[in-house]
C-alpha cells in the first residue's frame, strides 16, 4: 500500500498533473547521484536532483506471486553524473536505488514511492546504458543455505577457507603490454596456471585501485578477464593473487589446505543412476 501526503493526494485528483520521475543511486562507497526527468533541477529533502533527458524508467509491473517485478532504467552516459569508466570499474555494482514521483511545482509536498532495490546487470549500448532494478522478490528467489557439490564452495582466503592470501600473492611490474587485456611480467617465477581464476589489484598507473579477475597465466603473460577503464602501460605496478579452480587436487597441491576443503567429490552425481550392471 502506497501512502501519499494529503496535499499530493489532492493534486492527483486534478485533471492536469505535474509529476516528475526522480531517482537516487547510492553506491557502496557512499557516493550519491540524484536525477529527475524534469527540465529543471529540483531540491527534495535536502538533495539536489539534476535534470537529465536520458533517464527513462520502463513500464512497471507487479504481481502477488514470487516473480521478480520487471523494471529497467535506460539512461545516457554523462561524465558529470554516471561515466562509462565508473560502470566498467564496478563502482555502481549493487548500488542502492530509490525511484519515486513528485509534483515538480511543489516538490516539498511529498512523494509517491515506486521502487526500492539494488542495481543489477548493466548493458552498455553506444552512448547509453540499461540497468535492471532488483528488489526483495529477487532476493527471495536466491538459494538459502548450502548445497553439496564436488567443487569447493568456500571463497579463497575466507573464514571457511583459511588460506593465507599474503603467502600466495606476488607484487610485480608490467614489462610489456601485448594487448588490451594481456601483458607480461617476466620477474614472476610461478608455474603456468598458478594465477588462473585469481585476482589482480593495480597499485600504480591509470588503473590504480582497480581490481580485475585473471583469466590465465602462462609463459610470463597475464590474460585478464575484462577490459580495464584505462590502458595498461609499462611500469605499472600490481599485486596478483593465486587463483583456485575449486578442485580438491588444487587445494591439496597448491595451497596444502585440503583439511578445509568445502566440497564433496565422493558424493555420487546424477550420472550414477545409469551405472548399473549390464549397461554398456
Amino acid at each position: 500500500m502506497k501512502v501519499v501526503s494529503e496535499e499530493l493526494g489532492l493534486h492527483l485528483q486534478e485533471e492536469l498533473l505535474s509529476l516528475a520521475w526522480c531517482c537516487v543511486l547510492t553506491r557502496r562507497d557512499g557516493v550519491r547521484r540524484a536525477f529527475t526527468t524534469h527540465d529543471r533541477a529540483l531540491e527534495i529533502e535536502g538533495q539536489l536532483f539534476v535534470p537529465t533527458s536520458g533517464f527513462v524508467p520502463t513500464d512497471i509491473s507487479s504481481s502477488n506471486s514470487l516473480n521478480v517485478d520487471n523494471l529497467d532504467i535506460t539512461a545516457i552516459l554523462s561524465h558529470a553524473s554516471i561515466a562509462e569508466k565508473d560502470i566498467l570499474a564496478g563502482r555502481y555494482d549493487h548500488a542502492r536505488v530509490e525511484i519515486f514521483q513528485v509534483n515538480w511545482q511543489a516538490p516539498g509536498t511529498g512523494r509517491i514511492d515506486v521502487r526500492h532495490g539494488w542495481l543489477g546487470d548493466f548493458s552498455l549500448d553506444g552512448p547509453g546504458f540499461t540497468v535492471e532494478i532488483r528488489g526483495l522478490m529477487q532476493k527471495l528467489q536466491q538459494t538459502a543455505g548450502q548445497q553439496y557439490s564436488p567443487e569447493c564452495r568456500a571463497i579463497l582466503g575466507s573464514d571457511r577457507c583459511h588460506v593465507d592470501l599474503l603467502k600466495h600473492s606476488r607484487i610485480s611490474t608490467v614489462t610489456e603490454v601485448t594487448g588490451s587485456v594481456t601483458f607480461q611480467a617476466q620477474d614472476i617465477q610461478e608455474a603456468d596456471g598458478w594465477f588462473d581464476y585469481g585476482l589482480l589489484w593495480w597499485i600504480s598507473g591509470a588503473n590504480a585501485g582497480q581490481k580485475v579477475e585473471i583469466r590465465t597465466w602462462k609463459a610470463g603473460e597475464f590474460v585478464l578477464g575484462d577490459v580495464l577503464p584505462a590502458a595498461v602501460t609499462v611500469g605499472d605496478r600490481f599485486k596478483a593473487q593465486a587463483g583456485c579452480d575449486k578442485r580438491r587436487a588444487t587445494c591439496l597441491e597448491r595451497f596444502q589446505n585440503v583439511l578445509n576443503f568445502r566440497g564433496e567429490p565422493q558424493v555420487p552425481g546424477s550420472d550414477s543412476l545409469y551405472d548399473y550392471p549390464g549397461l554398456k
